[in-house]
């Protein structure tokens, strides 16, 4: 019999009630870097932890165990490509320190899809999570929202439908014009790929999400957002329709937490790094929407040549983030590297919050009222 466990709760949702420190984390993996990672974590005592994608890398590990960047590679005869579902119970056992006292919110990466007999896919990822998918009225484990005091946090799925016709718009927009900001001023949403990050690596990959998506919620007035995907740490201005706007969400890319591969290092806008555009299409879901600039300083090119406006911070370390929401207006967010001491911040920045100078108005699409 396993031993009993407990852990605290959320505080009720009110402008003055948040959890003193939550931990913000991707692309995990079991590593040697991720052992740094959750141990400096650990360390910072959050009351709730965010794991924004790329959570074992377990599709990258044959049914044997050894670890292979390339399944179909390995076994390409046979029509199965079961993951090794061992690294799973692996990485719980050494998860169980952290996720046995403080609650995790999930979502899911590229590494979950780990597609399987019969084409399914994600199978893990909404197995041995707990998600409140019916209690903010998704029918999915692929978004869903919560509320932690008075923020309310938004979990997106990159990899399903997005479009403005899709199941996933429709209900973001429902959630969106739920949330109450008197009583949960700030307004957090996560997804694993970026859509702003200057790294080679995934450079514009989900431009097609972004268009899809970004005038929602910046006319919702969402506060930060906290993505994956790039093996590197970068904090942008804020930004929307990559041009500088006190009134756009502050994004936050983590996906330096260990993983399985390789640290993101080449900047997309130095010289010889600018990604060929067709390259640039998601690979799970297709499209290709990302075309040279047309406005600002990078017009009539497909990367900047020199380190974009709306990247504040960027750096090639393992680490994981911690914020600590202060009050209605405020907020403390601080980066830590893996190779410093845990209470030496890397980066470090108070976000205020303007809803005087930026009030929400709502643009929905037509009839989304209706929608089931």
């Amino acid at each position: 019999m396993s031993e009993i466990f407990s852990f605290k709760t959320m505080p009720v949702s009110q402008p003055k009630n948040y959890p003193e420190r939550i931990g913000i984390v991707g692309d995990l993996g079991l590593t040697y870097n991720t052992t740094m990672t959750v141990s400096h974590l650990m360390g910072n005592n959050p009351d709730l932890v965010l794991l924004i994608g790329d959570i074992t890398y377990a599709n990258l590990y044959l049914t044997n165990g050894t670890s292979s960047d390339c399944y179909s590679c390995s076994f390409p005869q046979t029509p199965i490509h079961e993951t090794y579902q061992l690294r799973w119970d692996y990485w719980g056992r050494f998860m169980q320190n952290l996720v046995s006292k403080v609650p995790i919110m999930v979502v899911e990466g590229n590494h979950e899809i780990e597609e399987q007999v019969q084409n399914q896919t994600f199978v893990s990822y909404s197995s041995r999570f707990a998600f409140p998918s019916e209690e903010s009225g998704s029918l999915s484990t692929f978004y869903y929202s919560f509320n932690a005091g008075g923020i309310h946090f938004i979990m997106l799925g990159a990899y399903i439908a997005y479009d403005k016709t899709a199941a996933q718009y429709k209900w973001l927009e429902r959630d969106l014009a739920n949330v109450d900001r008197s009583k949960t001023p700030w307004l957090v949403v996560a997804w694993h790929p970026p859509w702003y990050s200057s790294y080679k690596a995934h450079y514009r990959e989900v431009e097609c999400m972004r268009l899809a998506m970004e005038d929602l919620l910046y006319s919702y007035g969402v506060d930060i957002v906290f993505n994956g995907h790039v093996h590197a740490y970068e904090r942008s201005n804020r930004v929307y329709n990559y041009t500088l706007d006190p009134c756009g969400p502050v994004y936050i890319a983590v996906g330096d937490g260990g993983n399985r591969e390789k640290m993101a290092i080449k900047h997309a806008d130095e010289p010889g790094h600018c990604p060929e555009p067709s390259s640039t299409p998601d690979p799970y879901m297709g499209g290709f929407c990302a075309t040279n600039f047309t406005t600002g300083p990078a017009a009539g090119r497909f990367c900047w040549d020199r380190q974009p406006d709306y990247s504040a911070f960027r750096e090639s370390s393992f680490g994981h983030g911690i914020l600590e929401v202060k009050n209605e207006t405020w907020a403390l967010w601080t980066w830590y590297r893996n190779q410093d001491s845990k209470s030496k911040a890397g980066d470090q920045i108070y976000i205020v919050r303007q809803p005087a100078k930026c009030p929400v108005c709502p643009k929905v699409t037509k009839g989304w009222f209706s929608a089931k």
